[in-house]
């Protein structure tokens, strides 16, 4: 697993290291990390409201646009895999085998 720590966050990310690497192009990268950005601003800026003892109203509220940015990149990533990964896969059993992947990591996902 590797280990990516969020700056200002009081907790680490742990997430689990993929067989082979999915390259995205330079306009898809650049806009995946757009919307982590503001995801991460979006999530330090709840740990700074807790810490500065705001009004559980307001916390909630930005942790629902978190929460909503966090369900939006997730949507993007899995319509981008199942588009290049999935369908553009070299052989159909590669292709099943991808598919499979997505379908167990999307079980975890609506729980």
């Amino acid at each position: 697993m590797s280990k990516h720590k969020l700056s200002k966050c009081a907790f680490t990310v742990y997430l689990p290291r993929m067989a082979s690497k999915h390259f995205h192009g330079s306009q898809q990268k650049r806009a995946l990390e757009l919307r982590l950005r503001k995801i991460i601003g979006q999530l330090q800026s709840v740990e700074q409201m807790v810490h500065d003892e705001r009004d559980c109203v307001d916390v909630l509220t930005q942790i629902v646009s978190a929460r909503k940015g966090l369900k939006s990149f997730a949507e993007v990533v899995i319509h981008q895999h199942t588009q290049e990964c999935i369908a553009g896969a070299s052989d159909p059993k590669e292709g099943h085998r991808k598919l499979r992947e997505l379908l167990t990591v999307l079980e975890r996902y609506v729980e």
